[in-house]
């Protein structure tokens, strides 16, 4: 037996915790059965190139491809509004680490939030979780419940009986967010994936994965149907692409992702897709600083008295952490703080950070902070706001990979500013 067959063998006696979870089909240019996170994320969908052995993906700047003749293309490609290779590549690389079989990259997560909701019909219903990403929110406001005729109820989906009772005859999808957005409420995926396709199989669930990325979570492996990404967020990794994603197992569902995206422009550009097929490849490592920042970080915060309330699913004290060690690798990188007093001392803690950046978005190496009820989620309306618990001194904050002792410093300075009298 070789060095290299008895690594191998090696390996398949010890995998890696996550490598319980399935077994993905793999190329034939990976040798290993059951390859890790690590190994999927950098070789999945990324061959060498063919012709001069380049170790990284191309980034395919044509609009167009040449055809052999009318209508006989060279490969699969023929304009770049439907498709490109390294678009492909990245949604293969995807696809591996969600363990899909089917992935499809996007202009932006809303772009990936609006090809789902193009599958609905006029008078089809969604049920969706009560604290839903303010993003997704407006889109249903403003375009799927006037213009198209779709019922939207809100509820708790951390609360399984409260679904059930919601499913009606026309519900077409469950979309689901876990943690959800700002308050990172963490729902049971597999129960409530069982109880809408117990309802009715052709439910839809859909699971929102940004926050806690493909490292951490995936859906797919409890039940869900399809799982969407801002691949702005953990997975670019820099705060510098816009794109979002979907996986699915289900080929049906994965054509009409396709086609809905080359129908409305809404696919991703080669430029982009190479900056998150980069990020992609140190997803591993970057996520597990930002668990442990964050997690040093919440117990930090957890004892600190100018804090009224830590939403962290990492705390021993969360009503969420039982559930989030039984479907997640970690508790990710973010963290929201209901501090003392109200919106005056929320802008006044915003006002003071050094080591953070105020500014929407998250999931970027640097560590950012902001007030959701005036930023993220000021389009959704006062009342729903306030049903969830999003006031004028709620904190979200995205805690990056610098050091843990300037985080906590940082943040112990601007919580003692908050709370000062003028």
């Amino acid at each position: 037996m070789s060095e290299y067959e008895t690594i191998v063998k090696k390996v398949k006696k010890n995998p890696k915790d996550y490598s319980q979870f399935t077994k993905f089909e793999q190329k034939d240019y990976l040798p290993i059965e059951n390859p890790g996170f690590a190994t999927r994320a950098i070789h999945n969908g990324q061959e060498p190139e063919a012709i001069h052995g380049a170790v990284n993906v191309p980034i395919y700047l044509s609009s167009t491809f040449a055809q052999d003749g009318p209508g006989v293309l060279k490969s699969q490609y023929d304009y770049a509004r439907g498709n490109n290779p390294t678009s492909n590549a990245l949604s293969d690389a995807l696809a591996a680490v969600e363990h899909g079989k089917y992935g499809k990259t996007y202009s932006s997560g809303l772009s990936a939030i609006a090809a789902v909701l193009h599958t609905l019909d006029i008078g089809d219903h969604i049920i969706c979780c009560d604290d839903l990403y303010g993003g997704t929110t407006r889109y249903l406001k403003t375009y799927s419940i006037p213009k198209h005729q779709i019922e939207v109820d809100y509820v708790d989906t951390t609360d399984l009986e409260k679904v059930k009772k919601a499913f009606k005859k026309n519900t077409k999808i469950l979309w689901l967010e876990s943690p959800t957005n700002p308050t990172l409420k963490i729902c049971d995926i597999k129960e409530l994936s069982a109880a809408a396709h117990n309802y009715n199989k052709d439910i839809m669930v859909v699971v929102d994965n940004t926050f806690m990325s493909p490292y951490l979570q995936n859906p797919l492996l409890l039940g869900a149907d399809l799982v969407l990404h801002s691949l702005t967020k953990y997975v670019g990794g820099h705060s510098d692409v816009v794109m979002g994603a979907t996986v699915t197992n289900n080929e049906e569902i994965h054509k009409q992702m396709c086609l809905a995206a080359k129908s409305y422009g809404g696919s991703s550009n080669p430029f982009c897709s190479y900056l998150a097929l980069r990020g992609l490849k140190s997803l591993e490592a970057r996520m597990k600083i930002h668990c442990y920042n964050a997690y040093c970080l919440a117990h930090f915060l957890e004892k600190d008295p100018r804090v009224e309330k830590v939403y962290y699913s990492g705390l021993k004290s969360s009503p969420y952490h039982e559930i989030a060690k039984k479907q997640q690798r970690g508790y990710g990188g973010m963290i929201t703080v209901q501090i003392k007093g109200d919106l005056r001392e929320g802008q006044r803690f915003m006002e003071k950070l050094k080591v953070f950046t105020l500014a929407e978005s998250l999931g970027g190496v640097e560590s950012l902070a902001e007030i959701p009820a005036i930023m993220t989620h000021a389009g959704v309306s006062k009342e729903q706001r306030e049903a969830v618990g999003i006031t004028g001194s709620l904190i979200r904050m995205s805690v990056g990979i610098e050091d843990i002792q300037d985080i906590i410093t940082d943040i112990d300075q601007a919580l003692e500013y908050s709370q000062q009298q003028e």
